[in-house]
């Protein structure tokens, strides 16, 4: 008898995680890691110090929010510009500025992206997310999702960087399980380098030195 598979909320906030911590780890942020406790809470927020949230929709509507402390988001950011080579005495001293600001918008959209790439794979579904937005704070700001979930709810997960500093994600989504009626292979994502790189060793093992097919004869009757 086939064992029904049943994806709940949770399990999609686990997805969820499991992008945080990948693409935080490829910038230069390997050693990041969650809470194996999850919290329930009534209401999704921006607090202090850099908040960011992003809205998604399609296959199933939420709000994702990510709110760094100013200590947990410098070092973020300063790991990720030195493991692409800047220095350090170069880069932003303050969670305020600009250029940190866009850093940390740029590595939440590509959390997003990674996470619907996940969701689009196991669950066979596909889901939209809006631009990030990031933006330094120093108040509790709500947040509210413009689309009207039957059963919301909210989620808080609690990460910590190596240098012991702490920033949340909050996931706010309508009660949804995904049922898996058949089986089906999961189709793994292609990654761009490995497409290029196994391109460029093909070429490289179906190269033939060709030798040109010269005529003895006819190049002595030219006196060569």
């Amino acid at each position: 008898m086939k064992k029904t598979r049943i994806i709940t909320t949770d399990d999609i906030l686990l997805t969820l995680c499991q992008a945080v911590n990948g693409v935080l780890a490829a910038a230069g942020n390997p050693a990041i890691s969650h809470s194996p406790m999850v919290q329930k809470i009534q209401k999704t927020c921006l607090r202090p110090d850099l908040g960011c949230f992003v809205l998604f929709d399609g296959g199933f509507s939420g709000l994702v929010i990510i709110n760094f402390t100013a200590p947990a988001a410098l070092e973020i950011y300063r790991k990720y510009m030195m493991s692409m080579g800047m220095p350090a005495e170069e880069l932003a001293q303050f969670h305020t500025s600009d250029e940190v600001g866009n850093v940390m918008g740029e590595l939440m959209n590509q959390i997003v992206g990674d996470f619907t790439n996940k969701v689009r794979q196991d669950l066979h579904t596909s889901i939209n997310q809006s631009q990030p937005k990031m933006m330094a704070i120093n108040k509790q700001v709500q947040i509210l999702i413009n689309t009207q979930l039957d059963q919301p709810q909210a989620r808080r997960v609690t990460f910590s960087t190596p240098e012991h500093n702490i920033f949340y994600m909050e996931l706010a989504m309508d009660k949804t399980e995904f049922i898996q009626l058949e089986e089906f292979e999961r189709t793994e994502q292609e990654n761009p380098d490995d497409i290029l790189a196994n391109a460029q060793q093909y070429r490289q093992e179906n190269t033939v030195d060709i030798e040109p097919e010269v005529d003895d004869d006819f190049l002595k009757n030219l006196g060569f």
